[in-house]
């Protein structure tokens, strides 16, 4: 075989069989749908890049399976046998049927479905049609490859200095994963080119060692000087300095940056943020996916148990063991350092590290940063001090501010958490634009906002709010809960005598009627509760429970609204300690 590693050759797309690797380089040769279909799913094919143009190999053998000669009369002849030639007719339905098959062979990786419906919508014009389209895909591999390596290796050497570089990489992302050159593997047979690779750490990558069968094969092969460790020492290597940058592949990458590659990428993110260490992510542009706005929609594909209990025919568990057997994971946007493809450095999150191994932002000193990265640094950094109070449990919990219009005819903004997202772990980036008139998101966003925006809107539709603050603390959730009462109405909760009351701006602040509202399911009833109270209550405190769900405040600033919250915590504990509503000194009379 040539330097490809898929060749259409005389009707079957002809490749290495990679389950025999290293010890076997055995050809395989695939001539119908179904094996196309097997070599992926066992993978025999494996590689985002290569499924993706094996799968567009198997629309070409099922468009010329269906179809079926029809005769037709030839110009300028009489009518009869003689008089007619026959022509190939598609049938197109049962090859689309077919195409539908291949696409979902296995779901994670997006190049697969992409390459599938590229090719399928010549099926039409014929099976010639189709492999030329394919042949093209085939030939615009290896220089996209090619490219995003010369891309990545360029970055490497800027954040890591002009030095023989101490790499590590994860899985299998060559010319076996992709169909020439490879991607991450790619960026290391740049480097040592240019003779600046003083050493590749490779991950075996368990369950299926693709890191010690295929890569430790590929390198040896390119005479990359490389050495193997087991998956769990990758964190280690790291501490001991023998790591400069990590270089991975992608099956997926979703439009705010988070990246699904083989199972094992998260944590080496994770360890290469705490240790300082470039995580940089190489793939093509077709392993973009922007219509997934993030990594929460990726479908992992589970594998069989029998690739964890035991290898190569030998059982290493005992029978009937339970498995957890994620072939993939999925590197959230903020410890990927950046994404290169074809095009370049697409997405950047880092230039450079600070002491603690935590990401300096690219541009964070340009002109170019976020407009409101201000407002969202703020939201990030009160959203942090909520969670370690456990106001913000796992993703629960918003906070929002004000934005004033950009344009005269535009009406106002908030900035919101966006949905989804651990409160502790927030950046800068992590809200969304949303217009106060109509709770919808302003286009051109990746991130959903938070479910319960609507509340948050209701508040700034109605009050000249400057932020807004809504959390699931303890004290004041259950005194929500008991206070209310059975249906769907609001329930007045008054407060007397507690010193606390001054903290909520208040124009009498000996007492306090604070509106409950009940918790329908749909949050967009909610916020239209809120707003017609609001509407019909000026004067109502700027503090609101809701039934078994928290609390919301809000305030000319952010600060403000976040002390709001503090003192109704507060005051909600203290009337759990006493017992009372009332604070008022009790008359004692004459015993």
């Amino acid at each position: 075989m040539d330097d490809s590693s898929l060749i259409w050759d005389d009707g079957a797309l002809v490749t290495i069989d990679q389950r025999g690797l290293p010890h076997e380089v055995r050809e395989l040769r695939l001539r119908t749908v179904d094996e196309i279909i097997e070599a992926i799913t066992t993978l025999a094919i494996r590689g985002a890049p290569a499924i993706g143009i094996a799968g567009a190999f198997g629309v070409v053998i099922a468009t010329r399976a269906h179809t079926h000669d029809s005769s037709v009369d030839a110009p300028g002849r009489s009518i009869g046998d003689a008089g007619r030639r026959a022509v190939g007719v598609v049938d197109v339905a049962a090859a689309q049927a077919e195409a539908d098959r291949i696409a979902a062979a296995r779901p994670t990786a997006v190049n697969l479905a992409w390459a599938v419906d590229r090719v399928r919508a010549r099926i039409a014009e014929g099976a010639d049609a189709v492999l030329a389209e394919t042949l093209d895909m085939l030939a615009e591999d290896g220089r996209v490859n090619l490219a995003a390596a010369t891309h990545a290796a360029d970055l490497v050497q800027r954040l890591c200095g002009e030095r023989p570089l101490r790499l590590l990489t994860h899985c299998n992302t060559g010319r076996l994963a992709t169909s020439a050159v490879g991607t991450a593997i790619g960026a290391l047979r740049v480097l040592h080119e240019r003779g600046a690779v003083a050493d590749v750490i490779v991950d075996e990558t368990r369950p299926l060692l693709q890191g010690a069968r295929l890569t430790a094969w590929e390198l040896a092969e390119a005479g990359i000087p490389h050495r193997l460790t087991i998956d769990s020492a990758a964190a280690w290597a790291m501490a001991t300095g023998q790591v400069d940058a990590v270089l991975v592949g992608a099956d997926r990458i979703t439009a705010n940056g988070d990246v699904a590659n083989k199972i094992g990428t998260f944590s080496l993110a994770l360890a290469a943020r705490h240790h300082g260490i470039p995580f940089i992510v190489v793939a093509p542009e077709s392993t973009r996916d922007t219509a997934m706005a993030t990594g929460a929609q990726i479908v992992v594909e589970q594998r069989a148990a029998a690739e964890v209990t035991g290898f190569g025919g030998v059982a290493t568990a005992p029978a009937d063991t339970a498995v957890f057997n994620p072939a993939f994971d999925v590197t959230p946007t903020d410890l990927v350092t950046a994404v290169v493809t074809e095009n370049g450095v697409v997405y950047r999150n880092a230039d450079s590290f600070d002491e603690q191994g935590g990401a300096i932002p690219a541009g964070a000193d340009s002109a170019s940063e976020s407009a409101f990265a201000e407002q969202g640094r703020a939201i990030a950094d009160t959203a942090r001090q909520l969670y370690r109070r456990g106001w913000m449990p796992g993703t629960a919990g918003n906070i929002s501010v004000r934005i004033a219009p950009a344009q005269p005819d535009r009406g106002e903004d908030t900035l919101i958490t966006a949905s989804g997202l651990s409160k502790g772990e927030l950046g800068a980036d992590d809200t969304v634009l949303v217009a106060i008139a109509d709770t919808t998101a302003r286009p051109g966003q990746h991130r959903k906002p938070s479910a319960e925006t609507s509340i948050h809107t209701a508040i700034y539709r109605t009050r000249p709010a400057g932020a807004v603050v809504h959390v699931h603390s303890p004290f004041a959730t259950a005194l929500a809960t008991t206070a209310a009462r059975p249906g769907d109405a609001v329930t007045p909760l008054r407060i007397s005598g507690f010193e606390l009351l001054k903290g909520f701006g208040l124009a009498d602040p000996s007492t306090v009627v604070i509106p409950v509202f009940p918790n329908w399911p749909e949050v967009a009833r909610i916020g239209a509760d809120i707003d017609t109270y609001l509407r019909e209550n000026p004067d109502a405190p700027p503090i609101l429970f809701i039934t078994g769900h928290g609390i919301t405040t809000w305030g000319d600033t952010l600060a403000q609204a976040r002390d709001r919250a503090e003192c109704l915590e507060a005051l909600c504990e203290l009337i759990a300690r006493t017992g009372r509503t009332d604070a008022t000194p009790l008359e004692i009379g004459p015993t």
